[in-house]
């Protein structure tokens, strides 16, 4: 067994592409309309399927918002350098809601952005 995806419901698909590739720099690996539900997924990732966890982001065509609830965490990237990383997506136009640094009771350096839709990724280094 292997984990393949997690599902995200966004609000305006194409922005939140914008921002999983130009931003965080995933691929995007397939997109498929499908009239009949009302309804678009986009598969993005730093991998191919096969091989890799993705994101699939879930466009339902008639539904404007979403409520995230108090259940849903945050999707974790590793990346090389949480501070040079913060300084990109923030030139890039993202939103970076925690700082970088030190977690509390700990030593590993995070960080928190937030996505178009309001979902959290912590940026953790290597």
């Amino acid at each position: 067994m292997r984990l393949l995806h997690t599902m995200l419901r966004v609000t305006d698909l194409q922005k939140s592409i914008s921002f999983y590739t130009e931003i965080l720099n995933m691929k995007l690996l397939r997109r498929k309309d499908y009239p009949d539900g009302k309804f678009t997924l986009a598969f993005l990732g730093y991998g191919s399927e096969s091989e890799n966890t993705v994101l699939e982001l879930t466009h339902n065509w008639d539904t404007s918002s979403y409520d995230l609830g108090n259940a849903y965490g945050h999707i974790a990237i590793e990346v090389e350098d949480v501070y040079d990383a913060c300084e990109k997506i923030r030139s890039l136009g993202g939103q970076v809601v925690r700082e970088p640094g030190p977690m509390m009771h700990g030593s590993t350096i995070l960080a928190f952005v937030r996505d178009p839709d309001g979902y959290m990724i912590e940026l953790l280094s290597h």
